[in-house]
């Protein structure tokens, strides 16, 4: 039984090892690599896609990947989905639908992190949104206690 947890922590810190040989490498040796691992090319060149990728096959390869349970239900959904890898042809040459606007699609957002719209952002729109308020108050607003005239 101690040699069985020997040989699987010795794999474990193999793995490990290998994974974080990968954090060293550049875009070019991450491709070959995966081109070793997965024998095919990559088109992508960007690193932390290909250094993620080819640490799962590695964990893949020594701990089994799917199940082959996992592995049909995959199948079934890539059969059925109708996926595209590129636009096409006449993406972008089609007139512009005006109901289909920018704004008409994006909701605004509720972010908690954004200041609320009118919030001065400088002293300087600070002190516009008091003098306007100021002169509201002593041109423009009624007042009961003056007999409803402004006090200015």
């Amino acid at each position: 039984m101690g040699r069985v947890v020997n040989a699987m922590q010795d794999e474990t810190t193999r793995i490990h090892e290998e994974i974080e040989s990968l954090r060293q490498m550049t875009t070019a040796q991450l491709k070959e690599k995966h081109r070793e691992v997965f024998g095919e090319e990559t088109r992508s060149n960007h690193k932390q896609f290909l250094f993620r990728r080819i640490a799962w096959r590695i964990q893949a390869n020594a701990w089994g990947g799917l199940s082959e349970r996992a592995r049909r239900r995959a199948l079934e959904i890539a059969n059925d989905a109708d996926l595209r890898i590129r636009a096409p042809k006449n993406f972008l040459k089609e007139e512009p639908d005006e109901r289909r606007t920018a704004e008409a699609r994006t909701p605004p957002t509720a972010d908690p992190r954004l200041p609320r719209p009118g919030t001065p952002l400088t002293p300087e729109d600070a002190r516009r949104l008091i003098q306007r308020y100021v002169d509201h108050y002593n041109t423009v607003r009624l007042h009961s206690a003056i007999g409803f005239v402004t006090p200015g």
